[in-house]
């Protein structure tokens, strides 16, 4: 049966996992499209020494059990999808998306990725990219000598050329959606991976089916509050605290069984 030393690592394990989950979305307090994550915790199996309503003599049983439990442990860390606040930047390129959706990015090894940062640029081939230039699905390319860039709602790209009266249809961003988002496997630069629990991604026009719109001039601020991080800081903080005082109580019971008895 562990013991309270093992119960209270168990415990500061857990709050050092929580802590660095805290840390991890503070730092990210200012990045673009950026969705906090909330560590998730459960208990460890439990010692059961007398199950509830085991018979107590001929005709009496124990009202409770008599379980004790084993510690905590971190059972995941839970990706929070809310929606975070819109930052006007005027820049033609910078895309925000208005509720569910993800834009999809094409990996130079050819995987699809998917991310909320709508920071994009062109490259030198005037392909729509990611500031890494990743390439933006399904492969927009502006034309050359466009003087401007309009794009609608529902992801429709036009570009105005010079001499011509008319914008040049130039194609369409489709969003993504994911039935688990929170499963989405996190890589890096924004971007995120389909996964088993995720689920396979269903691709749609923005504004329909339930899919966001596209707000063209404006990025999608990240969803942390760091005044929310910061009281959960001090939590953590207070329960590693804690548990350590229960790791210097068993500590000062067991020498004093060692001394005494």
């Amino acid at each position: 049966m562990p013991n309270a030393l093992n119960i209270a690592r168990s415990g500061l394990e857990a709050q050092d996992a929580r802590l660095r989950t805290i840390s991890n979305n503070l730092a990210n307090a200012n990045t673009v499209g950026f969705k906090r994550d909330r560590a998730a915790f459960e208990t460890l199996l439990y010692q059961t020494t007398r199950p509830g309503g085991a018979p107590q003599g001929a005709a009496a049983r124990f009202g409770m059990g008599l379980s004790t439990g084993a510690g905590v442990r971190i059972a995941g860390t839970e990706r929070v999808h809310s929606q975070g606040g819109f930052t006007v930047t005027g820049n033609a390129m910078d895309l925000a998306i208005d509720g569910e959706g993800l834009f999809e990015v094409i990996l130079p090894d050819g995987r699809a990725a998917f991310t909320r940062a709508g920071a994009f640029t062109r490259n030198a081939e005037g392909l729509l990219v990611t500031p890494q230039g990743h390439q933006v699905a399904p492969g927009l390319q502006i034309p050359e000598g466009a003087t401007g860039i309009t794009i609608g709602s529902d992801g429709t790209v036009s570009a105005q050329l010079p001499g011509e009266a008319a914008p040049v249809d130039v194609g369409q961003i489709a969003l993504t959606a994911f039935i688990n988002p929170a499963g989405l496997e996190p890589m890096g630069e924004n971007l995120y991976l389909e996964s088993a629990s995720s689920g396979p991604p269903q691709q749609g026009i923005a504004g329909m089916n339930g899919l966001g719109r596209i707000r063209q001039g404006s990025l999608e601020s990240s969803n942390v509050s760091t005044v929310q991080e910061l009281v959960e800081m001090i939590e953590t903080q207070r329960a590693y605290e804690i548990n350590s005082k229960v790791i210097s109580a068993a500590d000062e019971m067991m020498r004093y069984v060692n001394q005494v008895v």
